[in-house]
């Protein structure tokens, strides 16, 4: 969760010297209704007689936003303060003519970025660094789940992480996981719970962190939390703070309803090899998940497109087995065609419905597998996404999954979010087929359709967004606001959304006095998290907008996006955090959050001026724009 390290060769993390000495390494995790407040704290001290540069590392989870960030040196604090783009563009641009470093965090793999910053130590002096982020746990699969990155490379003397869970619906389920838990450790692990909290601590004494027989800490890798919550309510549950409301909404029990899905497959030649294995492999998989009320199809493109049936078919066990040998059959070669693959999915499903095929109330879903740009036929990806929009005019969702770092992602997304679905990166792995085969449980069993939540005018003032095309089981809709100062003594909130074969609506109604209780004494809690909460939301809609928006909408929801963000001191794409340093040294870095364009996750290479070894030790020695350790 935080390393020291010295400069080395490109890509490597030499182990720390015993010069630099972390003797202190803390992290306390509040979560309050599903938002994480967590605070990371590093103390460390130079025993050596001479200046040595100690560097601070931790790795957090890529939807959060981090909220501050200090270092205090012998007394004296040097904060990091957040601001817009081009002013803190002002305050390292002399920095940079030096040819010093304007970049702090990057992405690191599949659910962490990476923030890091160094600085010299004098001789017996102490550094205390402390960074705090913030994100909201979203329900996948049944479960939340708080990721923490442990990473300490040496033995530290005083290590604790405290993880605080607070729900008034209560915790149904809780679990950790760990990939580095050994027997001496579990001893250091201990979980106490009731119905509404759960506290988690981890506290290993120096000589559990021991490897056997040596003197190395065997604390490297992932420390999981795991839980769900109880729901009694089919109107989901409405929980309030200082005048601000959230509203949490997964109704159990439903029936799921019918799914027509067009799995449309890359076969190109860049596909060649372990991918197209690995794509086989889970769509065999998946084939055989598709429930007997399904229909479905295949198309498979390279330079062209071919459709496996010429209708939708049945997921009987006879299709489903013939789906499987044409699916195993599928050989890589060619250019790609995603423009002509695209549009026979939705003509395919367009045929269906004109000549009522589809079942009444069912739901229609395209997913597209790619790992490349368009090369053959329409290669403007502006003009798929025009030509995609089109055709589907709003009645069916497609889900786009991006395979390795060679496709254009930023395009993905934009064709998944234009058409009520939206876009994931497949890690290039050995468990590839793994990753698609979840994603595919995520999207499995629609539940609603058209789901839409409200609130009386008189009641409410603000709020994010309200309307979702699809709820899908195991996910949850999470809607945040913000009360009128003379609201009514009862909030009362609708849930509308369709059924297979019929409207219907949730009603719920809470007591406003009531409800602020629950927040108001308990000291395990981070206070005035629910205004942090209903911020945090917006702004991620926002951003999500914009990708969505013509340019004339476009400003406008930037502006919003951005006064948001420095408004409750969020670092998001549209902030940097300038990080200040003592006299003598660099004297201000810039922390930006990683955003994904083009082919790779990273800081605009723009941002980077840097020179020889020191660019090395800070993007991880990666080339090109810095793709991240573990991509």
């Amino acid at each position: 969760l935080t390393q020291l390290s010295h400069p080395g060769a490109p890509g490597i993390m030499y182990s720390v010297s015993n010069d630099i000495d972390i003797y202190s390494l803390t992290v306390d995790s509040r979560v309050s209704s599903r938002f994480a407040h967590t605070v990371v704290t590093s103390r460390v001290v130079n025993k050596a007689n001479v200046v040595q540069e100690a560097t601070f590392q931790v790795e957090l989870p890529k939807r959060a936003f981090i909220t501050n960030f200090s270092m205090i040196i012998d007394g004296v604090t040097y904060p990091g303060n957040i601001k817009e783009k081009a002013a803190a563009q002002e305050q390292y641009s002399t920095a940079v003519a030096r040819g010093e470093s304007a970049g702090l965090i990057k992405a690191t793999g599949r659910k962490m970025e990476q923030f890091q910053v160094s600085v010299n130590v004098a001789p017996s002096a102490k550094v205390t660094f402390e960074l705090v982020y913030e994100e909201l746990l979203k329900r996948r699969l049944e479960v939340y789940e708080l990721l923490l990155k442990i990473q300490p490379q040496q033995l530290v003397k005083h290590l604790q992480m405290d993880i605080h869970i607070f729900e008034p619906q209560g915790i149904s389920f809780l679990e950790t996981e760990s990939t580095f838990m050994t027997n001496e450790l579990a001893d250091a692990l201990t979980i106490s719970r009731n119905k509404t909290k759960a506290h988690i601590r981890f506290k290993p004494t120096l000589s559990q962190q021991k490897s056997p027989g040596q003197e190395d800490t065997v604390l490297n890798g992932n420390f999981i939390i795991r839980y769900d919550v109880n729901r009694t309510l089919s109107g989901g549950s409405i929980q309030i703070e200082n005048g601000y409301f959230v509203h949490y909404f997964a109704p159990e029990g439903l029936p799921t309803i019918p799914k027509n899905v067009i799995f449309v497959i890359d076969k190109s030649g860049s596909m060649l090899g372990r991918k197209i294995q690995q794509t086989r492999e889970a769509l065999i998989k998946i084939l055989d998940d598709l429930s007997p009320r399904d229909q479905f199809n295949l198309i498979s493109f390279s330079g062209d497109a071919t459709q496996w049936k010429p209708l939708l078919v049945p997921a009987s066990a006879e299709d489903v087995n013939q789906a499987r040998r044409y699916v195993a059959g599928i050989q890589a070669q060619g250019g790609t065609n995603i423009n002509d693959a695209m549009l026979m999915a939705v003509q395919l499903l367009s045929n269906a419905n004109r000549q009522e095929l589809l079942p009444a109330g069912s739901v229609s879903l395209i997913i597209l597998l790619t790992d490349g740009d368009p090369t053959v036929g329409e290669t403007n990806p502006a003009r798929i996404q025009k030509n995609v929009q089109e055709a589907i005019a709003g009645q069916y969702s497609l889900f786009c999954l991006g395979f390795g770092f060679d496709v254009s992602y930023a395009f993905l997304e934009k064709l998944a979010l234009d058409n009520g679905g939206l876009a994931r990166r497949i890690y290039e792995d050995s468990d590839s087929a793994l990753q698609l085969q979840d994603f595919y449980q995520e999207v499995a069993n629609p539940l609603l359709t058209a789901v839409t939540f409200e609130y009386p005018s008189n009641a409410v003032e603000e709020v994010s967004q309200d309307n979702f095309r699809l709820l899908f089981k195991g996910s949850e809709i999470v809607v945040a606001g913000k009360l009128q100062d003379q609201s009514p003594d009862v909030l009362s909130a609708k849930v509308r959304g369709h059924l297979h074969m019929q409207n219907i609506t949730f009603q719920t109604e809470i007591r406003v006095a009531e409800k602020e209780e629950e927040f108001q004494s308990p000291k395990y809690i981070f206070h005035s998290f629910m205004e942090r909460l209903w911020a945090y939301l917006t702004i991620q809609q926002l951003l999500e907008k914009m990708i969505l928006a013509s340019d004339a909408e476009k400003q406008a929801l930037e502006t919003r996006a951005l006064n948001l963000s420095l408004q409750y001191s969020f670092v998001t794409p549209l902030t940097s955090m300038v990080v200040t340093k003592p006299e003598g040294e660099e004297r201000s870095e810039v922390a930006e959050k990683p955003v994904e364009t083009g082919g790779c996750e990273s800081l605009p290479l723009s941002r980077f001026h840097t020179m020889g070894d020191r660019r090395s030790r800070l993007t991880g020695g990666k080339g090109g724009e810095g793709r991240g350790v573990g991509d």
